[in-house]
């Protein structure tokens, strides 16, 4: 009964996020006391809850399907980034926003999008398969990237960022790992609710970075919102159409679009808020982005869930 809750809960996260952007926003007082410092533990627990769910053949996986898992990277980590770049100065964003922005975009794939690609009918072992691969290059290519397109707005230690994911990601996930390895009967009945400890800690991230950040966000939310929704759009529509240009079957497609569309997002904001506390507007983007690209790839497996699969594109 309570997995299945737990699973009940866990499913409803888009809706979950508009809830609780629109109260942070509207009621700061409300997400005020999670407090900045807890975010690195939050996210923290959040790769915890993700390590625990994976086995020695997750990673097998990755080999077995080495195109598609090169296609995903590919766009996730070189496509992304640049295109979060290029509408920074197209839309001629200030500094800080346009710092943000570009975090947000060089950040891995986020574990919302299992879901999403779940409700989406598409190929969940593939999702996450991504997710898993772009984490583990995120601690090398995040502070690049970060400081090799950001770098020319304001100075980017990319060592300093470099650590942060090293302690917040790949520690909490390898501990994962190995507890599900030495220890799985007591991991098989924490990954049963891990998802939704996963959701619960996502939204109270969101929830307070975007309360600290109201002020700003609603005195700049036209830029914000645009900006933000052309990033995800924008990594929706490449994904799905790189499927499409190598023949990809329509359900890794499909997974292909969530997983480029949707970024880690409680990374970025924690990133963030602990490398950029002096640039106060740098968070407002990556505490936006995960209530927009939740709602789009919410809108998607809706949309994609009707429609019938077939095994090609034709």
């Amino acid at each position: 009964m309570g997995e299945r809750i737990a699973s009940w809960a866990t499913h409803l996260f888009p809706i979950w996020s508009l809830l609780v952007g629109f109260l942070a926003l509207y009621n700061p007082d409300l997400f005020l006391w999670y407090g900045k410092d807890a975010i690195g533990y939050g996210l923290g627990i959040i790769m915890l809850s993700m390590g625990i769910t994976l086995e020695p053949g997750d990673f097998i996986r990755v080999w077995k399907q080495p195109h598609l898992v090169g296609l995903g990277v590919f766009s996730q980590f070189l496509i992304m980034p640049a295109w979060g770049a290029f509408l920074a100065w197209a839309l001629e964003l200030p500094p800080e926003m346009a710092v943000g922005l570009i975090l947000v975009s060089s950040c891995p794939g986020g574990t919302a999008s299992n879901v999403i690609v779940f409700l989406a009918k598409a190929n969940v072992a593939l999702s996450v398969t991504l997710t898993l691969s772009s984490t583990i290059l995120a601690v090398f290519l995040t502070p690049y990237l970060t400081s090799f397109y950001a770098g020319h707005y304001v100075p980017v230690d990319a060592w300093s960022l470099f650590k942060s994911i090293l302690f917040i990601v790949l520690f909490p996930l390898l501990l994962g790992v190995l507890w599900n390895r030495f220890f799985q009967n007591s991991a098989r009945q924490v990954s049963k609710i891990s998802p939704l400890l996963s959701v619960m800690f996502i939204l109270l991230i969101v929830g307070y970075v975007l309360a600290a950040k109201s002020r700003i966000i609603l005195e700049n939310w036209p830029f914000l919102i645009l900006s933000v929704c052309l990033l995800h759009a924008g990594g929706f529509g490449f994904g799905l159409c790189f499927g499409k240009i190598f023949k990809s079957g329509l359900a890794e497609c499909r997974t292909l679009g969530i997983e480029v569309g949707m970024q880690n997002s409680g990374l970025g904001m924690a990133l963030a808020s602990k490398h950029f506390s002096q640039l106060p507007m740098v968070p407002a983007p990556c505490a936006l982005s995960a209530v927009v690209h939740c709602i789009m790839g919410s809108f998607l497996a809706v949309l994609w869930s009707r429609k019938k699969l077939k095994n090609n594109l034709t």
